[in-house]
């Protein structure tokens, strides 16, 4: 088990081990978590999927479904 020390500041060090193991680098965030056993539970913090909004150009056009049931026609005797 992987123990650490407060700071006079309230700040902690997170083991190495434990760092390597959930591949923490510097500026990761970490959620604290209470449990109503009064168990803290420290997960890192994973990205929002909303933090991907814009990333994919909106002026981009799709292929329909019906751009798709086309081709699987015209390439349907292909083997």
């Amino acid at each position: 088990m992987a123990t650490a020390k407060i700071t006079s500041k309230g700040q902690i060090t997170i083991p190495k081990e434990l760092r390597e193991a959930f591949d923490l680098e510097p500026g990761d965030s970490v959620h604290f978590e209470v449990r109503e056993d009064g168990e803290i539970v420290m997960e890192p913090e994973r990205g929002d999927i909303r933090e991907l909004r814009g990333c994919i150009d909106p002026d981009v056009q799709g292929v329909s479904i019906d751009d798709m049931k086309e081709v699987v026609r015209q390439r349907g005797g292909e083997q």
